[in-house]
């Protein structure tokens, strides 16, 4: 029993398992484990009840296994089983066990013959087994029965490779005995994923169903398509034994009688049968987790430090604990407030490079949006100039006037800082729903107590619309205010001296730095597909141009549009489009860009569409005012037959109503932040840090406030299990110890070593005085056994063993030219003291990656 760290193995992968399985992580890390694999009705289910002694697995014609079945045997002195999704109910009898395979079955696949590769979890606890972790997976079909779907082939093949593909699963290859080797789904699918045959351990069954006069001796001895872990005969038991009852021990002693009295199986009896292919798979699960353990490791600990945040705030719970609410409450009213703070002042740690914060959207509504807005509002020119001159005749009355009147001025700019209020007011709506969202992002923090999180969401936004309505008050006072008084000594006013001097300069205002790149980008030109498609371009805006470019290179130039009588123009996205449009065009009815005459340009956001409105403004490129069709169509002498006093008293108004509105706008692009941010945001981050919580605990019962949500307690409980598992895992395999005695995996086998030719020259053959009895396997020491030894441990596998000599003294085992059978030791080979624990094969080499060291395995795991 000097094994004991190895025999521990087994069960520590049963526990992540089932710790995985019931948190719905298992596809993070990949467990060591066997799947069974094979066609159907080769026997695949009935080696898994020879293993238990008992029936308990759903049987019948066709596909019968529908769901993989992760079979866990634990050795123990009780006998019974239990399910996973029926925690604490303990099966002891078996037939109850196959009732709830089928319903739990049919409860995700339904009761046609479809599948589904969510596994059932069965633990069976026995004296007669070893501990042993197998996957019974579907059947492998060709053709559709019943109301299957008719790509179930596929959907079996998939399922199957979900499992067989990773690394560290084993592969158990089932394949009848009384079908072509050679044709068999198993080893053509295990072939596909263990090139190599790294992984693959072939179950050969119904051997005692082959024609009379043929037996599977090649096979077994690993002649015919070998594998490096080679192959083991079965004997099940037949329809007509199920059928009446035969007991599975009985079974048992019949395949051991078998393969005793079988000339073809007599010599290799030893090596075949359930109970050797249990303890085989024992020992080569057992090992073959011991080589996964260091990857094993790695990944448990990268598991251990992601979760390690996570579980922090866990990991001092405490349920009964009266103060734990309290803390709570206040730790979270406390994060929201900081949370909400970082969004709208900006942070520099944990910055978010895929989405703009609260404050950064806010930001553009102040000095892109609202701009554009107030500009949309302002130039409208045909409009204003008929204005100023019904203002101008209505003051004259009959009179004729030789005098541009100041109340035509003051009108006018009064009738134009009253529009302000609209974009204003609509620049509040705006900031306010930005601060909404940015409440509701914050407040996911508090998705644990959705009761909590409710009451801060319905108070927080209580409160900013009340500082709506006085932010909006403010700024109409603002503007109130400016209506109370037209400054017309304002420094920045150029007064009437200077306004008809003005109207030669308005011709060249516009371009003051012609060189000046305002904007660079990516822009999609809308075009029609039968004028070559939609494509992206890389512009370049500047003060005087707008060119555009095959890549941000800007090597390549498609074309240079001056902006000289361009407008921008709004238009509907596409029915079909994700991306929002805007479009240039000329005034004077000219084609833009080739015969069109506008272009249609495409962003992937509308923030992307107003930003770039912006730009343009700034180059001087104004968007388009709606014209209604009013007096002018009707009254068009009013504004053609003008007299030239009266034009030149409109211009000079025009422009001083220019210069006081540019003023004005100025002041109010400048305050409206201010009080937008002193008002409102200010206002709520004093509410959130000094009131909210008072708020809070007026609003009801701290208790039902602090109410945790089933999803948020099952989740901590789910997350504290896994991590406790994964803890205790490494403190698992830090206990095994890495020397433990353990047998390799086999060496490669390959089939360069078998001669073309079947005679081949004699100085290549061993003399036959050297060759072993057939009864003998070669390193083994003592009297050659007579009759066939009793049944006992035998801790090596099915593939032929490496020879301990030279080939020129003894006869490799495995050499179908040698005559001996490959035959496995009932002992451990005595290997002399002065040589390693392990002795290098000098056979010739097969594989690259083949070892070299193969050691005998302790007998202790066998017993």
């Amino acid at each position: 029993m000097g094994n004991r760290g190895m025999e521990d193995l087994i069960p520590l992968i049963n526990k992540l398992q089932d710790a995985f399985s019931s948190i719905g992580q298992s596809c993070n890390l990949d467990l060591p484990q066997i799947a069974v694999v094979g066609g159907q009705s080769a026997g695949k289910s009935s080696v898994l009840e020879n293993f238990v002694g008992r029936d308990f697995l759903p049987r019948g014609s066709g596909i019968v296994t529908r769901r993989p079945l992760i079979l866990q045997l634990v050795n123990s002195k009780a006998e019974y089983a239990e399910f996973l999704h029926c925690k604490g109910r303990k099966f002891v009898d078996f037939d109850e066990v196959r009732l709830e395979i089928e319903a739990e079955t049919d409860r995700i696949t339904g009761s046609n013959k479809g599948i589904s590769s969510i596994p059932i979890n069965l633990r069976v606890y026995s004296p007669n087994v070893l501990n042993l972790t197998l996957i019974d997976l579907p059947g492998m079909t060709k053709v559709a029965v019943g109301d299957q779907p008719q790509d179930i082939e596929h959907q079996i093949r998939d399922m199957l490779m979900q499992f067989i593909t990773k690394e560290s699963c084993l592969i158990l290859a089932v394949t009848p005995a009384n079908t072509d080797l050679a044709n068999s789904d198993a080893l053509k699918i295990s072939k596909e994923v263990d090139p190599q045959g790294l992984r693959t351990i072939g179950v050969i069954t119904k051997l005692d169903l082959m024609d009379e006069g043929t037996d599977a001796r090649d096979i077994l001895e690993n002649k015919l398509l070998p594998l490096r872990r080679g192959y083991i005969g079965v004997v099940n038991r037949s329809q007509k034994d199920i059928d009446g009852k035969k007991d599975i021990r009985a079974a048992l002693a019949a395949e051991r009688k078998f393969f005793l009295s079988h000339p073809g199986y007599r010599h290799i009896a030893e090596r075949m049968g359930t109970s050797h292919l249990q303890k085989t798979l024992n020992q080569q699960l057992t090992n073959h987790i011991r080589d996964t353990l260091p990857g094993l490791r790695s990944k448990l600990q990268s598991q251990v430090l992601s979760l390690e945040k996570e579980v922090e705030e866990y990991k001092n719970f405490r349920p009964d604990d009266p103060t734990r609410k309290t803390k709570a409450l206040l730790q979270m009213v406390q994060q929201f407030g900081v949370d909400f703070e970082k969004c709208i002042e900006g942070s520099g740690d944990q910055v978010d490079t895929s989405n703009l914060s609260g404050g950064a959207k806010i930001n553009r509504i102040f000095h892109e949006r609202f701009p554009f807005e107030l500009v949309k509002m302002e130039f409208d020119e045909k409009e204003l100039r008929r204005e100023i001159s019904y203002a101008i005749k209505n003051i004259h009355g009959v009179r004729t006037g030789l005098f541009t009147p100041d109340l035509a001025f003051e009108a006018i700019v009064k009738k134009q800082i009253i529009k302000l209020k609209e974009p204003c007011l609509k620049c509040i709506d705006l900031v306010i729903q930005e601060l909404i969202n940015t409440f509701r992002q914050c407040t996911n923090k508090l998705g644990s107590y959705p009761r909590l999180r409710e009451e801060t969401e319905r108070i927080v936004t209580t409160y900013v619309r009340e500082r709506d309505s006085k932010t909006k008050d403010q700024v109409l006072l603002l503007i109130d205010i400016e209506l109370s008084y037209i400054n017309t000594n304002h420094e920045d006013f150029i007064g009437f001296a200077n306004a008809q001097q003005r109207t030669a300069a308005n011709a060249t205002k516009k371009r003051v730095m012609p060189n000046q790149v305002i904007r660079r980008g990516w822009l999609t030109i809308n075009i029609s597909i039968m004028k070559g498609g939609s494509k992206d371009y890389w512009f370049v805006l500047t003060a005087e141009s707008l060119s555009w470019y095959k890549d941000e290179e800007e090597k390549e130039k498609k074309y240079m549009l001056p902006l000289d009588n361009l407008k921008l123009r709004d238009v509907e996205k596409g029915f079909m489009s994700s991306k929002h449009v805007f479009a240039i065009f000329n005034t004077e009815q000219r084609n833009v860009y080739k015969d069109l005459r506008q272009i249609e340009l495409a962003c992937d956001t509308q923030e992307d569409v107003d930003s770039w409105k912006a730009s343009f403004l700034r180059a001087g490129v104004y968007p388009e005012k709606d014209q209604p069709e009013s007096e002018d169509a009707m009254n068009p002498s009013d504004t053609v037959s003008m007299d030239p006093q009266l034009e030149r008293q409109v211009e000079t108004i025009r422009n001083l109503v220019d210069s006081y509105i540019g003023i004005v706008n100025k002041s109010i692009r400048d305050l409206m932040p201010k009080t937008i941010m002193h008002l409102m945001i200010n206002s709520a981050k004093d509410f959130i840090h000094s009131e909210l919580l008072a708020y809070l605990y007026s609003a009801g019962d701290q208790g039902s406030l602090m109410e945790e949500s089933p999803e948020q307690a099952q989740r901590r409980d789910e997350m504290l299990r896994m991590y406790h598992a994964l803890k205790e895992a490494l403190v698992l395999i830090g206990d095994i110890t890495t020397t433990t005695i353990s047998t390799p995996v086999p060496p490669p086998v390959d089939d360069k070593w078998i001669p073309k030719d079947p005679s081949p020259p004699p100085a290549s053959r061993p003399a036959s005085a050297t060759v072993a009895p057939p009864s003998r396997p070669p390193g083994v020491k003592g009297p050659t056994p007579g009759p066939p030894p009793p049944l006992n441990p035998s801790p090596a596998f099915g593939a032929p063993p490496v020879p301990s000599r030279p080939p020129g003294q003894t006869a490799y085992a495995g050499d179908p030219n040698s005559g001996v059978v490959p035959l496995i030791p009932s002992r451990p080979a005595r290997v002399p003291p002065a040589l390693p624990p392990g002795i290098p094969s000098r056979r010739p080499p097969a594989a690259p990656n083949r070892p070299t060291v193969i050691r005998p395995s302790e007998p202790s795991l066998l017993d």
